[in-house]
């Protein structure tokens, strides 16, 4: 397992084969979290949006939570102005 120095900035430098590994290269954004004693570091796809399609396929109606609540909405200021 590589071990690094971080700098007095913080820096690191991720060793080439551990970023060959992920497909990290020059300009790569990279998603940077801690998790419990630990910090993960990630590469972002190239298209989020590409990538994420369909990620909650199955699950609840957005748009229609969004429409539903929009339309309760309406009737409260509907309400309001009567």
């Amino acid at each position: 397992m590589p071990t690094v120095v971080t700098s007095a900035k913080g820096q690191v430098v991720i060793p080439k084969e551990e970023r060959d590994k992920v497909g990290i290269g020059p300009g790569t954004r990279v998603v940077v979290v801690a998790v419990d004693d630990h910090i993960e570091v990630r590469p972002l796809p190239e298209n989020p949006v590409e990538h994420f399609y369909g990620f909650f396929k199955g699950g609840p109606s957005l748009t229609k939570a969004l429409l539903d609540e929009r339309r309760k909405e309406r009737k409260r200021e509907e309400k309001k102005r009567s």
